[in-house]
């Protein structure tokens, strides 16, 4: 099977998500308007208007009728799915980079940047069943963090919050007091800015990339130290097959310097690594720039991936090319 080539944002990609079903995927670019798209041929099914600025991230409801995104605008937006209606927007002092819904949908984290002379938080706001309900009050305000997070999210039973970033320090809060739990170790940890993060199917573990050119598989609620995946090009992007005992790592160099290398020299395939054993098992060329941004279907049968080139890459049987 070709891989599907999805081709609808004319800047670099940022994130990609798919929703619960595995039916819809959607795509976060620099180009202001996020996409979703038909997952199994790649026919995209529309687009989200209404951000002024880069947005970074974005997640669905499990019953895939809202969506959420983080914009550079200082903006973070609940659309409609279907209609592709905006309900609300929350607005911020700086640009809001990770948005996650917790488990029922009733709550979302966002993250704001370190912007001028605002520090970066983590915001709890509720989510209300009707958008004429909808405050922007936030229910918790974590700070005290220096430097970006690039990544905050749901642990389990939302009784945690996760958080990574800049500062290439793993953190658990608990989200009734906001208070620091724990924090990973800095000699074990990531020694470079934390890129990325993605939960396990049954959120007992979660991986992260860093630009210390590694990811590494945690434990969700002691923070111990799993695996590591070493790999020879800073790591943008990372996910955990919810089917069988593979992590998939993409990157490549500084996005500056990408018109200067060759795509054979530049590493910009999505790597397989055995989740247990740490072996790379294989790779998936395709992206003539770095890789930003990885998901697996929920199925574990197919995943896409997104990159600095601008394009959507979604391939599949991937139990077919890599089981053993």
């Amino acid at each position: 099977m070709r891989p599907i080539l999805m081709k609808g944002h004319e800047r670099p990609l940022t994130f990609l998500r798919y929703n619960r079903d595995g039916d819809l995927l959607f795509s976060c670019a620099k180009d202001h308007t996020p996409n979703v798209w038909f997952a199994d041929n790649g026919d995209r099914l529309g687009t989200y208007r209404g951000h002024n600025g880069a947005v970074w991230s974005c997640d669905v409801s499990r019953d895939s009728t809202r969506l959420i995104t983080g914009s550079a605008d200082q903006t973070a937006k609940l659309w409609d799915v279907q209609t592709g209606t905006e309900l609300f927007t929350f607005r911020f002092d700086a640009p809001a980079r990770s948005v996650e819904f917790a488990i029922g949908d009733g709550l979302a984290v966002i993250t704001t940047d370190n912007f001028m002379d605002n520090v970066p938080t983590a915001q709890v706001k509720r989510i209300a069943d009707d958008p004429d309900d909808q405050s922007e009050e936030a229910l918790l305000v974590i700070s005290g963090i220096k430097g970006r997070i690039n990544r905050a999210v749901w642990g389990p039973l939302n009784k945690t919050i996760i958080t990574a970033g800049e500062d290439a320090t793993i953190r658990i809060w608990d989200t009734e007091t906001g208070t620091c739990l724990k924090e990973s170790d800095k000699e074990q940890g990531h020694q470079k800015t934390i890129t990325s993060l993605s939960k396990s199917a049954d959120w007992s573990h979660f991986l992260t990339g860093s630009l210390d050119k590694s990811a590494k598989l945690w434990d969700t609620r002691t923070l111990t130290l799993i695996k590591t995946y070493v790999t020879e090009r800073p790591v943008n992007a990372v996910d955990i097959s919810p089917l069988l005992d593979h992590v998939v790592i993409g990157g490549g160099q500084d996005a500056m310097n990408v018109t200067m290398t060759d795509r054979r020299a530049g590493k910009f395939e999505a790597k397989f690594f055995h989740k247990i054993l740490q072996e790379e098992i294989g790779g998936v060329k395709g992206h003539f720039g770095p890789i930003n941004a990885l998901a697996f279907n929920p199925d574990g049968r197919s995943f896409s991936s997104g990159g600095e080139d601008g394009y959507i890459l979604h391939l599949y049987p991937v139990v077919l090319w890599f089981a053993f």
